[in-house]
């Protein structure tokens, strides 16, 4: 890690700090495109969450878009949102009440122009959803709208009762697939992003079916989600192994807050089962929290109880845990409506029954665990990157609009309207470069040393897991923050160098790659902001209201293009 210097931020009043690294490659395999087949298409979109597939049905028929999932389309952390999707749509709501609520929530770092531009696009954004198909819980002829922590009135649209993700996928999946001008592919994983002259020109994909090719694209465009992977308990899926951020980072684009990682306060806590997310809506209803002696601790903790910021939620349970030397705390429903909360969340009775639980009698063990990456690759307002030619938006990216904290269900909002600007920008790009025709340029990458045989992938990835989860989690301190980055340093000095074959590899190899950056970030920040708590330095800082970006610095000699 090269010294920090300063940086002109986001707004005027701030410098930020930058911190350098080096990497020991600019691409996970080497390759020849004398060896390799070769795609063409106008606008390329890796990930199929909400806001790829979003950018994706914004480019007219006139351009053509290949859509790269990592596995199913449907599997992607959108898929997987219960709560649903903020929006000022009461009439007794205001714009300028989510925005406050949301600058609120980010505590001092949100920029306040992208706060307002978000809140303001919702109801056209979520409108559009309605005109697609999705079919929003109803209530007196309206959309029904509840209410979660950290927003002062009701405005989260639902569906499905707790399945609004996979609902809204669903409508979004058909209408793509719908398209002339979309093609999927599925199962498919995004090696590294390709760069000429500084520009990003396609990426390197592998698949069984395919094996290696080389897509280029005039218009890249990164929405890979997040990196909850990194952390032993998460709500995340499988494919959520921080490939973006890897990727983008090796390209050279510029990240911004990787400390910042929100842990979701309530995922269902059962020795031996798959961890899964209990919706923040359910405390929205009504639910309390509980320690081990039934004791509700929220009240004593923070003004609005259990329906306080998901920050000051997840320390306080954890806080409570420790006090009571206990793996969890219990969501208690037994004094609400059964029929009611049943009817509101389906998904979950369902779950809860396969555990012999009653979802309205029963205390539901529950833990935090990694749910949402808030930092991630700088965009503006149109969604470009650093990187001429590349383009992110979703979990992926750091926007400015969640700060140091995300309000809950601003992040489907958010890559909805970000989606749409991406794509509004690619077709305005497109439009002004007329029918330029696409060339190869001449990329390779040497071949490396084969890593076959040599490394337990499965034994380090759970040992990075609990080495995250241990020193890297909910709260931080120094000494534990620099032992995690010794041990992630330690793997890296012989993993990174490897090269691998197949996706299990390559996705291991950017988990550490963007757990160093995270750790890094985290000792940086001297200072407990948001969803970053540092034991040592346990209060906001004044001086350190700004942002901690990490860039890659190229080894001496070594050129910023794969060639």
């Amino acid at each position: 890690m090269a010294a920090t210097h300063p940086a002109g931020g986001l707004s005027s009043h701030r410098t930020d700090m930058r911190l350098s690294f080096r990497s020991p490659r600019r691409t996970l395999i080497g390759f020849s495109p004398k060896e390799l087949p070769h795609h063409f298409t106008d606008v390329l979109v890796i990930g199929g969450g909400i806001a790829g597939l979003r950018a994706a049905l914004g480019i007219p028929d006139r351009y053509r878009v290949l859509v790269v999932t990592k596995q199913e389309d449907k599997e992607s952390n959108s898929h997987y949102a219960q709560g649903g999707i903020a929006g000022v749509l009461d009439p007794e709501d205001r714009f300028d009440n989510h925005i406050a609520d949301t600058l609120a929530a980010g505590k001092g770092l949100c920029d306040p122009d992208v706060v307002a531009m978000v809140v303001r696009e919702a109801p056209e954004r979520i409108g559009e959803l309605i005109d697609w198909g999705v079919d929003f819980d109803q209530e007196n002829g309206h959309v029904a709208l509840g209410r979660e922590g950290g927003h002062s009135h009701a405005r989260i649209a639902h569906a499905l009762g707790d399945s609004t993700g996979r609902e809204i996928m669903r409508a979004i999946i058909e209408r793509a697939r719908a398209r002339n001008n979309i093609r999927l592919w599925q199962n498919s994983f995004t090696i590294d992003l390709l760069t000429h002259e500084s520009r990003c020109r396609g990426v390197l994909v592998w698949d069984r079916r395919r094996g290696l090719s080389l897509v280029w694209a005039r218009a890249v465009v990164l929405a890979t989600g997040g990196v909850g992977q990194l952390f032993r308990e998460t709500t995340n899926p499988s494919i959520a192994t921080a490939d973006g951020h890897a990727m983008a980072f090796r390209a050279g684009a510029d990240l911004r807050d990787m400390e910042f990682i929100q842990f979701h306060p309530t995922v269902l806590y059962l020795a031996g089962s798959t961890r899964h997310l209990l919706t923040e809506a359910i405390r929205g209803e009504g639910a309390y929290l509980r320690d081990r002696d039934g004791l509700r601790f929220m009240p004593s903790v923070h003004p609005a109880a259990e329906l306080a910021p998901r920050d000051d939620v997840a320390l306080a349970i954890t806080a409570q845990m420790a006090k009571t030397r206990h793996p969890c705390v219990y969501l208690d429903l037994s004094h609400l409506e059964p029929d009611h909360i049943r009817a509101r969340f389906p998904g979950i009775d369902r779950l809860l029954r396969q555990f012999d639980l009653d979802i309205c009698k029963d205390p539901i063990p529950v833990c935090p665990g990694a749910h949402y990456m808030i930092g991630g690759v700088v965009v503006d307002t149109s969604g470009h990157t650093s990187v001429p030619g590349l383009w992110a938006a979703g979990e992926v990216t750091s926007t400015g609009l969640h700060g140091a904290n995300r309000l809950a269900s601003n992040s489907l909002l958010e890559g909805l309207v970000y989606g749409a600007r991406v794509a509004h920008d690619i077709v305005a790009t497109l439009d002004r470069l007329g029918p330029v025709p696409l060339e190869v340029p001449p990329v390779s990458a040497p071949s490396l040393d084969p890593g076959h045989g040599r490394i337990d992938l499965d034994d380090l990835r759970k040992s990075l897991r609990a080495l995250m989860w241990r020193a890297v989690g909910i709260t931080r301190d120094q000494a534990g923050l620099q032992d995690a980055l010794a041990q992630v340093e330690r793997w890296g000095k012989y993993l990174l160098p490897l090269e691998f074959d197949d996706p299990t590899g390559w996705s291991m190899q950017n988990m550490l790659l963007t757990a160093r950056l995270v750790i890094a970030s985290a000792i940086a920040r001297q200072e407990s902001r948001g969803v970053h708590f540092r034991g040592d330095f346990p209060s906001p800082n004044p001086r350190l209201n700004h942002h901690v970006h990490v860039i890659r610095d190229p080894t001496p000699g070594e050129e910023t293009d794969v060639i």
